[in-house]
């Protein structure tokens, strides 16, 4: 089967498993149950070229792209956006590496989508992504797991924190749960 075929059937299984998801009325949406999350596509996958085919994915996977942005990190803000990991001994190459070129970040819209957006980018470490999950976004483009191609918030706190770091303009009461409006 073609690598296209290989992704096109990866993504129909994924929204075949998220549409008998429970719903969730957490993130902006309201009623909906929709949530925001925060993708980067890693200097790796900039400079790979792989944005427009990244972005495709996503759309494909049933995402709005509500925000979005090519930036170049420096040395602070880098430091800042990873400051829990400060204390670890990969921190310095963490830094160097995410300021190695420009960034592209993103503001996911969909159902469940800090999940689901850390479903499609996959696991961590690209090399064991390559084999254990092959139709994710890492397994596409990423190096090892530092150079993995892709960011995605790890929980809807997380999402929250992120996406005001990169996008100050979007309200909180964009992305803090809706469900009292019901």
């Amino acid at each position: 089967m073609s690598r296209f075929a290989d992704q096109l059937a990866f993504l129909l299984l994924l929204l075949v498993s998220v549409s008998f998801s429970p719903v969730r009325c957490l993130g902006n949406g309201g009623a909906s149950g929709k949530e925001r999350t925060l993708a980067m596509i890693k200097p790796d996958g900039v400079s790979g070229n792989y944005t427009d085919e990244i972005k495709r994915i996503i759309v494909e996977a049933g995402f709005d792209i509500f925000k979005e942005m090519l930036t170049q990190l420096d040395k602070e803000t880098a430091s800042a956006f990873y400051e829990e990991h400060s204390s670890r001994s990969f921190f310095p190459h963490l830094v160097t590496y995410m300021t190695s070129g420009p960034v592209f970040v993103m503001v996911l819209d969909k159902r469940n989508a800090v999940s689901d957006w850390r479903a499609l980018i996959g696991p961590t470490d690209a090399q064991k992504a390559k084999i254990s999950h092959p139709h994710s976004i890492r397994a596409l483009c990423g190096k090892d797991s530092q150079r993995n191609c892709a960011h995605g918030s790890d929980s809807t706190s997380s999402a929250e924190r992120e996406i005001k770091f990169f996008f100050k303009d979007v309200n909180s009461g964009d992305i803090a749960s809706q469900h009292d409006e019901l």
